[in-house]
């Protein structure tokens, strides 16, 4: 090796051994070069290693590679695509050959009704007006004309919805629906939804536009059992389709997207509100598209749809016990299907089913029975005009099992298509007081005085007076008692209860505190949505049907245990039977709250104001009662829900306008002042309770409270009414702390003759119940 190779080579070996710096030690500070060495080792390997590690990744994951991957799962969904398109064919048209009748049975197994023949007429197209078709296509599809038959962004969209378990929230084309209606199934899978999609493809390829929309608005489903426009046509608006004016168009087609709920004989408010918007919504669409011109849209007003009318068979009630039995049926689907209400409703009209109901058919007849002898036969329609407008309806309820086995929901479905068993739109009046007192029974609520709240809790039972809050103050309530009668300041709650004092209850609901009480109503079975805790709730202003408040009352007689009534036996489709939920659920209250509330509503029975008409009723032969009455303001309702240990049953009369529908008063009906709970309600109960319910049976009460443990017993003082109540209202203020003990003890046997002199205050005008030639509690009275 030259010179100059040995000083290149120890230039090299310089560089390589650099010398030590101060922070990286010397040998004296006990660091020897060959440890430093193999630290410098170890950094180069650890960075060569995270450097390779980087690499690495860089080298699987590259652009090309995954634009590569990102091409090939195109490629494979194509041809997956291309197999799938080759595969499925389209099928012949079953929609119609898929619709059966529904047989419906009674509990025995007798035959109800059978309803069958598809209410469905098919039409072409050219007899419906261009701009009715064009209503549709506004409303659902405006590409229609121009697509390729599918909306892919709207076909992931619902590809995604059902695999998350959002149900139906894709959108879809006229093209697709049609497929949908006329070819498949109303089922929520990935594969109905792919055959979907292909055949919809291959439909808009063999078919001209004007044959799928053809197709499309004649199998459509447009609620009240109507497939197609000219039977939606027919039933909504009285014409055939060839007649349908643009407005009356835009409803029907504004309507596909939620027959049930846009509906405008059944529509709620929100439902009313919604039909409107979609209504404008399709004519802005048909201006948009420059088929409509803006001056004539803007003169047209919305086309309020006609009553329907009920198919022939369903006469009677019979009518309304399918009615009902669909209804639950079709809830039931949605909650375990994941369909919407809609698609159930079309999955329940004329499909095939064999349902049972659990109606008794001796105590549906004693029932009808009942409504005709102690209502019907007394109403004279030509001599009093009010005698028109009263409604009746009434449901009878199994409380250990939830059977409803009797129902009455007007005097004929074919005449009057709403039920007035399961109507909410009439208030329970003073028989949700019951639901006030369970509430203060579970919660332990105390009196402004703090004495907790029980059947001889002592209230002041002055009309007019101001309700006030845990601090003294008054809330700006005071409600008048019934005929603004006064009974003292010191009056018992099971008093108060037998009397439906107002003042009573109206305090005892803010002591016990509305959000409790409202609470408290929802578990016993009350639909009490989105009502806001106000002390005017304490007089049952919400709204209630006889079916809510017979569940409520029911659950009181089952001891607390929630009972949910329910029509339907059994359902059964092409040999697959549906689970239906347990009509007896949870305990909601306590069965010492419940057993107290229907030992208090005893002496409702036996020394108030259903005890002319109930407890004196000679048919009674001794059966234990329980019930209450209630009246609403100006005469708009009247209630009497009552129970014996094994029958539970609620009986309501309401007051409708027989031409608009309209809520109307039912003062002089019959020829008498008013309506009250006590008068008809409550002797149609006991005609039919008495007629059908168990002798011999005896309420088993965990309770020491109540007037079904202890005799009806004023305490002291408490005025006796007048028989002409007084016109001006009591200006003495009540006392601020009212005494929590009754003046006198009641003893612990109970008095097997109830007290004469109980006032009654349910009752219009104060008469001689004995004497009075027109008694409107005497069940034998004709007047």
């Amino acid at each position: 090796m030259g010179r100059a190779e040995e000083r290149r080579a120890r230039q090299r070996g310089g560089r390589r051994a650099a010398p030590p710096t101060r922070s990286s030690g010397t040998p004296s500070e006990g660091v020897t070069p060959g440890g430093r060495a193999a630290a410098r080792k170890a950094a180069a390997r650890g960075k060569k290693g995270a450097k390779n590690g980087k690499s690495r990744i860089r080298r699987l994951f590259t652009w090309k590679k995954i634009l590569g991957t990102f091409l090939g799962f195109c490629l494979l969904g194509i041809g997956a695509f291309i197999v799938l398109y080759m595969m499925v064919d389209v099928p012949k048209g079953n929609a119609a050959a898929q619709k059966q009748s529904n047989i419906y049975k009674y509990s025995d197994g007798s035959v109800l009704a059978r309803v069958g023949d598809t209410n469905r007429e098919i039409v072409d197209l050219a007899v419906v007006p261009k701009e009715v078709q064009r209503t549709f296509v506004a409303a659902e599809n405006k590409t229609f004309y121009t697509d390729a038959g599918v909306d892919l962004k709207g076909t992931a969209r619902g590809l995604i919805n059902t695999l998350s378990g959002k149900g139906k929230q894709g959108g879809s084309t006229i093209t697709q629906q049609y497929v949908k209606n006329y070819y498949l199934d109303q089922d929520q899978t990935i594969t109905r939804k792919l055959r979907e999609l292909v055949i919809s493809l291959k439909v808009d390829r063999q078919k001209s536009k004007d044959e799928i929309l053809a197709g499309y608005i004649n199998t459509s489903y447009y609620g009240r059992g109507d497939y197609g426009i000219q039977a939606a046509a027919r039933d909504y608006y009285r014409v055939d389709a060839k007649k349908l004016s643009v407005q009356q168009g835009a409803y029907l087609a504004a309507l596909l997207q939620a027959p049930s709920q846009y509906d405008w004989a059944v529509a709620s408010p929100t439902g009313k509100k919604l039909v409107q918007n979609r209504w404008n919504y399709v004519l802005d669409n048909m201006v948009e598209q420059g088929w409509l011109n803006k001056a004539k849209r803007d003169a047209m007003t919305f086309p309020v749809p006609l009553a329907p009318k009920a198919a022939p068979g369903l006469e009677g009630q019979k009518g309304y016990l399918v009615k009902l039995a669909n209804q639950q049926l079709e809830k039931q689907l949605v909650k375990t299907q994941g369909i919407t209400q809609d698609e159930a409703e079309a999955r329940v009209e004329n499909s095939g089913w064999t349902i049972t109901l659990n109606i008794d058919k001796k105590k549906q007849a004693q029932l009808e029975k009942s409504v005709k002898t102690q209502l019907i036969s007394k109403l004279d329609p030509k001599k009093r005009t009010v005698d028109k407008n009263v409604q009746a309806g009434a449901v009878s309820v199994d409380p250990k099992t939830g059977k409803i086995v009797a129902l009455y929901g007007g005097q004929d479905y074919t005449k009057h298509f709403i039920s007035n068993a399961n109507r909410t739109d009439y208030q329970p009046a003073s028989t949700f007081k019951p639901v006030i007192l369970a509430a203060a029974l579970e919660n332990a609520s105390e009196t402004q005085g703090g004495k907790t709240i029980g059947a001889n809790t002592i209230y002041d039972g002055t009309s007019k007076r101001q309700v006030v809050d845990s601090n003294g103050d008054k809330v700006g309530f005071a409600p008048e008692n019934e005929d603004d009668h006064n009974y003292g300041k010191q009056v018992t709650v099971q008093t108060a209860m037998n009397q439906s004092i107002n003042s009573v209850f109206a305090q005892m609901g803010v002591d016990v505190g509305m959000d409790k009480v409202l609470e408290t109503a929802t578990k016993l079975g009350m639909d009490t949505g989105k009502l806001k805790p106000l002390p005017a709730y304490t007089l049952g202003t919400m709204g209630a049907s006889p079916i809510q408040m017979a569940g409520v009352y029911a659950t009181l007689d089952n001891h607390g245990q929630q009972v949910t009534p329910t029509i339907i036996k059994s359902a059964e489709q092409g040999g697959t039977e549906t689970r239906l939920p347990d009509p007896i659920g949870e305990q909601v209250i306590s069965r010492k709250a419940a057993d107290t509330v229907t030992s208090v509503l005893t002496g409702v029975v036996a020394d108030g104001t259903a005890k002319v008409s109930v407890a004196e009723n000679p048919a009674r032969d001794g059966r234990k009662v329980a019930g209450k009455t209630g009246t609403s303001d100006d005469n708009l309702s009247a209630w009497f829900n009552g129970f014996t240990p094994d029958l539970v049953t609620s009986v309501a009369l309401f007051g409708e306008d027989a031409k608009t529908g309209a809520q109307t008063k039912m003062y002089k009906t019959a020829g008498l002042p008013r309506v009250n709970g006590g008068g008809f309600p409550a002797q149609i109960w006991a005609a039919y309770t008495f007629g059908v319910a168990a002798e011999n049976t005896k309420f088993d009460l965990d309770t020491d409270q109540g007037a079904a443990v202890q005799p009806t017993w004023t305490p002291s003082p408490t005025p006796t009414r007048s028989e002409t109540p007084s016109s001006t209202p009591t200006t003495e203020e009540p006392s601020e702390t009212p005494s929590e003990t009754p003046s006198e003890t009641p003893s612990e046997t109970p008095s097997e003759t109830p007290s004469q002199s109980a006032p009654t205050g349910e009752q219009s005008t104060p008469v001689d119940i004995t004497t009075s030639p027109e008694n409107p509690f005497d069940p034998n009275d004709d007047q």
